[in-house]
């Protein structure tokens, strides 16, 4: 009786997750991680556990496991992300000065030259 409640939880789980799957909006790369690694760990914790008898036990644990892991993994690259992104905008602005700062040499040497 036991070991259905736990299989009927895990498929329930999985199920919540399918459906925030599809909320429309793309998956962050958190996201991406949180699920890859629940999905691998559910499965591998299904394997392990139909070795020792517990396919439904071993797929609810590995699935927590992966999931707090990729979790983390999927953390650890969106910030990396966000650092990228916030870097390549400082650089293009950074551009943008060098190029007006170019501009007003070019009309300081055009005004020279004309006077």
């Amino acid at each position: 009786m036991r070991k259905k409640a736990i299989v009927t939880g895990a498929l329930a789980l999985a199920a919540l997750f399918l459906v925030a799957g599809c909320s429309g909006d793309p998956l962050s790369t958190r996201e991406e991680g949180t699920l890859g690694g629940a999905g691998i760990g559910a499965a591998t914790g299904a394997i392990i556990g139909a070795a020792v008898g517990a396919p439904g036990v071993g797929a609810a644990i590995g699935g927590a496991l992966g999931g707090v892991t990729g979790f983390a993994v999927g953390n650890a690259m969106q910030n990396q992300q966000n650092a990228n992104a916030q870097t390549q905008s400082q650089v293009q602005a950074q551009q943008q000065q060098i190029e007006q700062q170019r501009q007003q040499i070019e009309q300081l040497k055009q005004s020279q030259e004309t006077e």
